[in-house]
């Protein structure tokens, strides 16, 4: 567990990197998960259960959606906050939805 200075140096530090990502040109959007509201999940019927997907391990944190030219700039920035946030960071490929 962080102590409140390291959370606050962990939260100045992820800002900056966001902040980086702004002025870059390259975020999207992105933000925080809202630990105060539970997670559900929904079916097709539009059953609603509480909890996560069964196979998806604890979520928390944020998420950010970038967009960036190569896979190696992007690994290149996902090390930024790596280093912030003092954890590993997950990567994901979006794709576009064809309109119709």
């Amino acid at each position: 567990m962080l102590s409140d200075g390291e959370q606050q140096a962990v939260a100045d530090a992820a800002h900056a990197v966001v902040q980086e990502a702004e002025y870059a040109g390259v975020r999207v959007f992105g933000g925080c998960i809202d630990e105060s509201v539970p997670p559900v999940l929904v079916d097709g019927d539009g059953t609603v259960t509480a909890g996560i997907h069964p196979r998806a391990q604890q979520l928390d944190g944020g998420h950010a959606v970038l967009e960036i030219p190569s896979r190696d700039a992007v690994l290149e920035w996902a090390a930024k906050p790596a280093v912030a946030c003092r954890c590993t960071q997950e990567i994901r490929t979006c794709g576009d939805t064809p309109a119709g």
